[in-house]
């Protein structure tokens, strides 16, 4: 398998890992705190899909400098592939958050 796609599934699992792993961990803090956890971990997996995605980059200033490279100096190859990429740990992100949300509508039906 290439490094491209390598790549392009590592992005979209690191993504989606820091959303989930991020919410499960705070959920588990709410209930030391005596706190609602599936609401606690809803709030954390929205507020944190952004810092999923520049933790699945590798930073935000490689980043940049990948799309640098690509306007200003004619990489268009490298500008296209940064922006798969980018799109792709975006995906990664709101699939972690959509996972939490679907854990959450299972909380409420299983509660009742």
């Amino acid at each position: 398998m290439s490094s491209f796609y390598f790549n392009f599934i590592q992005n979209f699992l690191i993504a989606f890992g820091v959303v989930v792993g991020a919410s499960l961990f705070s959920g588990l803090g709410a209930i030391v705190i005596n706190k609602p956890p599936l609401k606690v971990m809803t709030d954390v997996a929205a507020s944190i899909k952004i810092w999923a995605i520049a933790a699945s980059l590798g930073g935000t200033f490689s980043s940049f400098t990948m799309i640098e490279k690509g306007l200003f100096e004619g990489e268009i190859k490298t500008l296209i592939r940064q922006v798969f990429f980018i799109l792709v740990s975006l995906t990664g992100a709101n699939a972690g958050y959509e996972f939490i949300r679907i854990l959450q509508r299972c909380g409420l039906i299983w509660g009742k």
